[in-house]
């Protein structure tokens, strides 16, 4: 019979490379979630109801990975907690303009694009 060791030292490794994996897939996915939002708003028409939309959609959503992106400099857990809340609520700002633009059904808007970012 072969000796594993202390099970709890090889959980918390397993636990330490699962959130590893966790936040660069979220780094990741954040990313590339700027990426479509930066598109989709490049698509919009070039009136002041677009634009004023299009800015707060785009400093929202851009401000998502950035913040997660931030948590890597934490200087404590506080810190790294409070960066986190941060990108929670700019992901839900982010989803409010996203469904404004949805549900306003002004002309100019690909909706199948609008959808697909929610």
């Amino acid at each position: 019979m072969q000796n594993f060791g202390d099970t709890s030292q090889m959980s918390k490794r397993k636990s330490q490379n699962h959130n590893s994996n966790v936040k660069t897939d979220l780094k990741i996915r954040s990313y590339q979630f700027s990426l479509r939002i930066i598109r989709l708003v490049s698509r919009l028409p070039s009136t002041r109801i677009f634009w004023v939309i299009g800015d707060q959609l785009l400093r929202n959503s851009t401000s998502i990975g950035a913040n997660i992106v931030e948590t890597k400099s934490s200087s404590s857990k506080k810190e790294f907690i409070k960066f986190y809340e941060i990108s929670l609520k700019s992901t839900n700002e982010t989803k409010y303009w996203l469904c404004l633009l949805r549900d306003s059904n002004l002309e100019g808007i690909d909706q199948k694009t609008v959808k697909e970012a929610l």
